[in-house]
C-alpha cells in the first residue's frame, strides 16, 4: 500500500472487480455494461490491479496484463499496461505519478524487462519513460476502385464461420504471424473469447454483428478477417461500410485472397480498417494505391524497465558495436553508459546520448536512431555513431501491434 498525501493506493479484491470497472469507465466518461465485468474478470489479474482511495471514495485505477511480447529475435515477458484513469475530481494531484511508480516497481519485481501500452493521450506517458515504438495505418477505400494490379486468378476458398468456432480456427494463423512480427503478443484462449472475438452491442456503434471470414489454401487456414457491416441505403442505392476489426495473413497470396473477399462483399461502398502495419502490402497490390487514403498514427508505446535484460534478449544485425549513454530519471537503475551488442556497462566514451524513452522507440526497430536524431531526440557524440546504431538495430519486419488492449 502506498500513501499519496491523503489518499492510498491498493489492489482490489476479486469480489470488487465490478467496482473497479465502474471507476475505470467513469474516468473515461463512460459507464460499464453487465458483460464488461465478466470479460475483464477473464483476462485481468487482481494482484496486478491498482486503485486509489480518497477516504471511502475510489478515484483512480490502473492494471497490467501478463504478456509474452515478440521482439527482434525472440520474445520477452512484458506488462501490458491498461485501465489507467483518474476521475476529473482528483487530477493534477500526483495520483497518476504514484500509480506509475508502484506499477513499474512491481513490473521490475516480476522480472518483466518491458512494459507496453496504447496511450489515450500521448503526452502522459513520455514523462514515465515510455517511447513510441510502433505506428499504425488507417485505410478508407472506395470498394469499386480497389483493383488488384497483377490480375491473378483466385485460389483457395474463403468461407464464413460461426463466431463461436473462431477461437478454434484463428489462433493457428495468428501464431504463424506473431513470432515473426515484433510488437505482437501471445493470446490465451480467454483473451480470444473475452477480447478479440467479443461482440457486445455497445461495441458496434450502429453497425451489425461481427463476422469471421477464413481463407483456406490446400485445406489449411492461411488468413482471416473479423468485420462488421454498417448498412446505409439512400434513395434505394446501397452504400454500406465494411468495417474490419482485424485481418491476418501468413503470405502475400493469403493477403491478396482475404482482401479479394473483403473488397468483393456486395452492397458495400467503402471498406475501412484502423490499425494496419504502416508498410502493409495491400498498398503495392492495387493499381491505385492512393485510393486507400492511407494515413499513419501512433500505436504501441514501450518502456524499458530492465534495460540490460531487454537489450540482452534482443537480436542484432551484423555490424560494428556502439556505445550508448542512456538517461533514465524515473527508473534510475537503467541510467548509465552501455556497450551494444555486448550489453555491458562501460567507461568508454559514448557514441550517442539519449533518454530511455527514445531507446524504447528504437528497441523494436520501428524508428531508427537517425530518425530520432533528426527530431532532436538523439545526440550523436562521435561521428558515425548514428550509422552504426541504425545498422545494429535494423529489422527486416516492421514492428506492429494489431490490437488495442
Amino acid at each position: 500500500m502506498l500513501d499519496v498525501g491523503d489518499v492510498t493506493v491498493t489492489s482490489p479484491a476479486p469480489a470488487e472487480m465490478a467496482e473497479f470497472v465502474r471507476i475505470c469507465e467513469a474516468a473515461f466518461g463512460g459507464e460499464p455494461h453487465e458483460e464488461d465485468t465478466e470479460r475483464w474478470g477473464r483476462v485481468l489479474e487482481p494482484e496486478r490491479m491498482l486503485w486509489v482511495s480518497d477516504g471511502d471514495l475510489k478515484v483512480a485505477t490502473a492494471a497490467a496484463f501478463s504478456f509474452r511480447l515478440t521482439i527482434p529475435g525472440g520474445e520477452l515477458p512484458a506488462a501490458g499496461v491498461t485501465a489507467v484513469g483518474v476521475l476529473p475530481s482528483h487530477r493534477r494531484r500526483g495520483i497518476l505519478t504514484q500509480m506509475m511508480r508502484e506499477q513499474l516497481d512491481d513490473v521490475r519485481r516480476r522480472e518483466e524487462p518491458l512494459a507496453i501500452l496504447w496511450a489515450s493521450e500521448a503526452p502522459i506517458y513520455g514523462r514515465f519513460g515510455y517511447g513510441l515504438a510502433t505506428k499504425h495505418a488507417k485505410i478508407d477505400v472506395d470498394r469499386d476502385r480497389a483493383v488488384f494490379r497483377d490480375g491473378a486468378d483466385p485460389v483457395g476458398v474463403t468461407r464464413l464461420i460461426p463466431r463461436d468456432q473462431a477461437a478454434d480456427v484463428l489462433p493457428d494463423v495468428f501464431e504463424r504471424v506473431r513470432p515473426e512480427t515484433p510488437g505482437m503478443y501471445a493470446r490465451s484462449r480467454d483473451w480470444w473469447e473475452a477480447s478479440t472475438l467479443a461482440d457486445p452491442e455497445h461495441w458496434r456503434r450502429g453497425a451489425g454483428p461481427l463476422f469471421c471470414a477464413v481463407f483456406e489454401l490446400d485445406g489449411r487456414p492461411e488468413a482471416y478477417a473479423l468485420y462488421r457491416l454498417k448498412t446505409n441505403w439512400e434513395e434505394g442505392v446501397p452504400g454500406s461500410s465494411l468495417i474490419i476489426r482485424e485481418v491476418m495473413a501468413t503470405s502475400p497470396v493469403a493477403v491478396r485472397e482475404i482482401w479479394r473477399f473483403l473488397l468483393g462483399v456486395d452492397l458495400v461502398a467503402r471498406v475501412e480498417k484502423w490499425g494496419l502495419p504502416p508498410d502493409y502490402p495491400l498498398f503495392l497490390m492495387l493499381t491505385e494505391p492512393r485510393r486507400l487514403r492511407m494515413t499513419l498514427g501512433d500505436a504501441l508505446w514501450l518502456r524499458l524497465v530492465d534495460l540490460e535484460a531487454a537489450l540482452t534478449a534482443r537480436s542484432y544485425a551484423e555490424g560494428e558495436g556502439v556505445v550508448l549513454e542512456v538517461r533514465d530519471s524515473f527508473c534510475p537503475w537503467n541510467d548509465g553508459v552501455w556497450r551494444v551488442p555486448e550489453i555491458e556497462p562501460t567507461d568508454a566514451a559514448p557514441d550517442l546520448r539519449l533518454e530511455a524513452a527514445d531507446l524504447g522507440s528504437a528497441y523494436l526497430g520501428g524508428f531508427s536512431f537517425s530518425e530520432l536524431a533528426r527530431a532532436g531526440r538523439v545526440e550523436e557524440l562521435r561521428e558515425g555513431g548514428l550509422v552504426r546504431a541504425d545498422a545494429l538495430f535494423s529489422t527486416q519486419v516492421t514492428p506492429w501491434c494489431p490490437e488495442v488492449f
